[in-house]
């Protein structure tokens, strides 16, 4: 049992929650030993909320799930893993969670409480909402890079939250687009939602999506504040790195249709894995040296 449920917590997801480490990297505290363990324990701790929510999402998805061609393989919909034990499971998960994320700081407690109860109503609620359903996905990568940067006591930019959350809607969108495509005519019947996209809106907001998130991190990049933090306007030459990444994800996912798993589309690409080290080593060379 205990490996179905690892396998409902979804491990290979939990990519996602490296979004914790940008407050760190970008608060110049990134060689810091304490800050570095702190933000290492900040993800472990999302990993373990997410990973509850996970299951508590295939508990409530379980009917949806058998229709679908690959979600009907998961534990619960297949049938390996009782959605009373999940439950119990994921109940564990998110005390545990939430127990040392107050232990570790108040303030990132309560970001990821929000987290669990932003995620839990888009599971209930939202994710049935057109328009609404992204918006929530992309808050919950708002609330990574947020509770990141309050882990290690730092503050909160203002460009980190317009910076992550157009960068979210872009993937998110792309998720839907991928989904509406993998399922077709029953689009609609295995996500209520599907049935009112359709790809030609769909692809209208990933365009509006692409441009914001490049316009907002070029605008953070020459920002007066910016500048004066890191004593320089070299951090604009991280900009090509930002546009090959975007330009080389939307091309796995209208030629490979790889969005439906943005974590898989990224992490098997070498190419896209080589432009975040290059832009990573980059960042770290500006403004730390």
């Amino acid at each position: 049992m205990l490996k179905y449920i690892v396998i409902s917590m979804r491990p290979k997801q939990w990519s996602k929650n490296v979004l914790v480490f940008a407050g760190l990297l970008f608060a110049r505290d990134f060689f810091l030993l304490t800050k570095t363990l702190q933000a290492v324990v900040a993800f472990v701790l999302f990993s373990l909320v997410a990973g509850s929510v996970y299951l508590f999402n295939d508990i409530a998805d379980r009917k949806q799930d058998v229709l679908h061609p690959k979600k009907q393989h998961r534990p619960i919909a297949a049938g390996e893993l009782s959605p009373r034990a999940a439950a119990f499971a994921a109940f564990l998960l998110t005390t545990i969670g939430l127990l040392f994320a107050f232990r570790l700081e108040f303030s990132f407690g309560l970001v990821l409480s929000a987290y669990f109860g932003l995620t839990c109503s888009y599971t209930l609620f939202f994710k049935n909402i057109i328009i609404l359903d992204v918006l929530f996905i992309a808050s919950g990568f708002v609330l990574r890079a947020v509770g990141g940067t309050l882990a290690i006591q730092e503050e909160v930019s203002s460009w980190l939250i317009i910076c992550t959350i157009f960068l979210a809607l872009f993937m998110a969108l792309g998720k839907r687009r991928a989904e509406i495509i993998a399922s077709g005519e029953m689009a609609g019947h295995m996500r209520r939602t599907l049935a009112h996209y359709d790809r030609h809106f769909v692809d209208q907001l990933i365009i509006i999506s692409t441009t914001a998130c490049l316009m907002a991190y070029a605008l953070y990049t020459l920002d007066p504040v910016t500048v004066e933090k890191f004593h320089t306007r070299n951090l604009v030459l991280t900009l090509p790195f930002v546009i090959y990444g975007l330009f080389r994800y939307l091309y796995l996912m209208y030629h490979n249709e790889l969005g439906e798993s943005p974590e898989n589309a990224i992490w098997s690409d070498k190419a896209i894995l080589m432009c975040l080290a290059l832009y990573i080593g980059t960042v770290v060379g500006i403004i730390y040296f």
